[in-house]
């Protein structure tokens, strides 16, 4: 098995490049987010919540809603 870990990271725009988001499902069968500061050396840099499946499904439906209200870069989703 490989050995990866994937982070999304915020935009410099909005000045969170410096914040990542990692998830992954547990060994308790829960979706785990994480979100860390990557500027920040104190406890309270990372943040995390486990989500059950059907929360989890949820949150999907919602990111994807939300996607298709972003413009695209050559005009607007529609």
């Amino acid at each position: 098995m490989a050995n990866v870990k994937l982070i999304f990271q915020g935009t410099e725009e909005s000045s969170t490049n410096e914040i990542g988001l990692q998830c992954y499902s547990n060994s308790n069968n829960n979706i785990y987010i994480s979100i860390k500061d990557y500027e920040c050396d104190h406890d309270y840099s990372i943040q995390h919540i486990c989500l059950d499946r059907e929360t989890a499904i949820k949150l999907h439906r919602e990111l994807k809603k939300h996607i298709s209200f972003l413009e695209n870069e050559g005009g607007q989703n529609g």
